[in-house]
């Protein structure tokens, strides 16, 4: 059965933007956070691109471990809004970051908006790369090839022995679980209402993907075929473990010298 094209996509939204903001809240994103973080092999004075970077949590982590001596980091994220993250963010840091921390409004299914080859050290993603969608008109479904796409792109950009650090979810990841364990967090929480509203709408937003990736638009791969890509690619120095209560897979791996 042929696949219907959607006419919604809420990545690009505002509203589902500023809905992830505060995923870093949540335990089970503390988790991967950290797991992700101590991954990351960070040298001052490198270049780093944060591939569908949100709210810019992964770019506030690169900040803090390299101590403010990078020389810069690149947010490239589908939801314009997030720009305005970014400058909050920037204001926010220390040491201050200046022009050393910047965002571009880029939909990461088309390629990346970088025409330089071998531009950056480092490429590091949270949960995103497995929202690239293509969908193919003559046989009517959604199919890999802009996962595939977004690989090569992200080969093509990274220096040899780049490296590149990323997490996706795993084939039918429990929400459920993952909004369980984030219940502990309330306690702890500042605003402990605002913390269950954005919690409830990542929970909604979570059925809408969940739908999504059934149909093939988006891909919660098993682990194998992630490793088979990466592979395809041209990737080497291949590493995986799991984080995210579970729900997700994190990969580590290099582009040649």
């Amino acid at each position: 059965m042929s696949a219907t094209l959607p006419a919604v996509n809420y990545w690009p939204q505002s509203s589902c933007a500023k809905a992830f903001w505060g995923q870093h809240e949540l335990p089970p994103y503390q988790q991967l956070l950290h797991d992700t973080v101590s991954w990351l092999d960070v040298q001052p004075g490198q270049r780093w691109l944060d591939l569908g970077c949100g709210g810019g949590q992964l770019t506030r982590a690169l900040w803090r471990v390299s101590e403010g001596e990078l020389g810069e980091i690149v947010g490239s994220d589908c939801a314009a809004a997030n720009a305005h993250a970014y400058e909050k963010l920037r204001a926010r840091l220390e040491p201050v970051p200046g022009d050393r921390i910047n965002f571009v409004t880029s939909n990461f299914s088309d390629g990346l908006p970088f025409a330089e080859d071998d531009s950056f050290d480092g490429v590091v993603s949270g949960l995103a790369i497995q929202y690239a969608e293509s969908f193919c008109a003559e046989t009517g479904r959604w199919d890999t090839a802009a996962y595939e796409r977004v690989l090569a792109e992200v080969w093509r950009v990274l220096k040899p022995g780049g490296q590149f650090a990323f997490s996706v979810n795993i084939p039918e990841p429990s929400w459920v679980k993952v909004a369980a364990l984030s219940v502990f967090g309330f306690f702890a929480a500042r605003r402990p209402v605002r913390y269950l509203q954005k919690a409830y709408a990542m929970w909604r937003y979570g059925g809408w993907l969940k739908v999504q990736a059934r149909q093939g638009r988006f891909h919660y791969l098993p682990r194998p075929l992630v490793v088979q890509k990466l592979l395809a690619a041209g990737f080497v120095q291949i590493e995986r473990r799991r984080s995210f209560a579970g729900q997700a897979y994190l990969f580590r791996c290099r582009k040649p010298e």
